[in-house]
């Protein structure tokens, strides 16, 4: 994943620490090229994925995060990527999409009308669909923060707390803890 990801640092949260009396470290993936960790899922499954699916292409839905990830990761490898996105997606995700060079296709009200929209593509035009989260390679390359841990924490770790939205980086850290 490091072709795109950065090792980020674990910064100490003084304050909350000396407020718990105990040690709180912030794992720093705001410093990610796309701000987010989900830059390490879309890049390890996009990686990997056979020629053939590179040759035809990668699509996903999304409306933040892996959206950019699947553009930076695709554009990185020389892949056409296309993202489709909810109408009512802020602009500034949008833009960004578009930055890391993802042709953007804008459909439907929310995520759920997106996705169905991009499986459609999918099969119409013979792409590759990239899980945000429900993917063994995706969890995979999520999991990296969690070797990363290890490696930057060597001392026994009481707890590990891990965002949850689809459930990738939750059980990619798991797996590696």
């Amino acid at each position: 994943v490091y072709d795109v990801a950065q090792r980020t640092p674990l910064d100490p949260m003084v304050r909350l620490s000396q407020r718990l009396n105990a040690e709180i470290l912030l794992k720093r993936e705001d410093l990610q090229p796309i701000f987010s960790f989900k830059i390490r899922g879309a890049y390890n499954c996009i990686a990997r994925l056979s020629q053939e699916a590179k040759a035809a292409g990668v699509i996903c839905a999304s409306a933040g995060n892996h959206a950019q990830g699947v553009a930076l990761s695709a554009t990185k490898l020389g892949i056409a990527a296309t993202i489709v996105m909810p109408i009512t997606t802020p602009r500034i995700k949008v833009d960004a999409v578009r930055y890391w060079g993802g042709k953007v296709v804008l459909k439907g009200d929310a995520f759920d009308e997106a996705h169905a929209h991009a499986r459609e593509l999918e099969r119409e035009e013979g792409l590759t669909f990239v899980h945000p989260y429900d993917d063994g390679d995706v969890i995979a390359g999520q999991g990296t923060v969690g070797v990363e841990i290890l490696h930057q924490h060597p001392d026994p770790i009481e707890a590990i707390f891990v965002p949850i939205g689809g459930g990738g980086l939750a059980a990619g850290v798991a797996a590696i803890v």
